[in-house]
């Protein structure tokens, strides 16, 4: 595995729940959350599910779902 460069490695994280998008591709290249004590987010990609995972607080997660509603990332998917 290479080295955790932001956040943690995902074994760290025992016992927690992941989920992912119902409209999620089949083929597993997705992203995954878990709510974490305290109102922090884990994300991580399914594809790698031991590999990294980047801690987001509740005020980073808003940002990031205003900036996926206002269409900041359009240019991305498409």
């Amino acid at each position: 595995m290479p080295p955790v460069t932001n956040g943690m490695a995902a074994t760290l994280l025992r016992g927690v729940r992941w989920t992912k998008s119902s409209h999620s591709n089949p083929n597993g290249n997705c992203v995954e959350l878990a709510e974490l004590a305290g109102g922090t987010t884990a994300v991580r990609n399914s594809r790698h599910p031991s590999g990294p995972v980047l801690l987001c607080v509740r005020a980073e997660m808003a940002t990031f779902v205003r900036a996926v509603k206002d269409g900041k990332f359009s240019e991305v998917a498409g």
